[in-house]
């Protein structure tokens, strides 16, 4: 029985260095050669792809980037000149006021 034990391990010994040679065998082969350089070049393709779309994003968070701060100067403008017309407005009316001032008072009472 204790003998079938180690006969087993040196069967599986035996038959992963078998397994172990024929793979390297196989591994290194022209064909797989062929494999590995094919699914290499897919892979850098697939690469070229990524960083192409990489590219075109940038690209467009740039252009919503510029346009976002045109638009915020333009609201800015906007705002502005309200202000300035609202600014204008009250100054006339007291400039108004004063003139109707001015001459209430150059006015005789009677």
């Amino acid at each position: 029985m204790h003998m079938n034990k180690y006969l087993g391990k040196l069967g599986l010994f035996v038959g992963g260095m078998i397994f172990g040679t024929a793979g390297i065998s196989i591994l290194s082969g022209k064909d797989a050669r062929k494999v590995y350089t094919h699914a290499t070049a897919a892979v850098l393709r697939g690469k070229d792809a990524v960083v192409r779309q990489a590219t075109v994003l940038k690209e467009n968070c740039e252009d919503i980037y510029s346009d976002a701060v045109d638009l915020n100067e333009k609201r800015y403008e906007e705002e502005d000149a309200e202000e300035l017309e609202l600014a204008k407005a009250i100054v006339e009316a007291a400039a108004e006021a004063e003139k109707e001032a001015e001459a209430a008072a150059e006015e005789p009472e009677a």
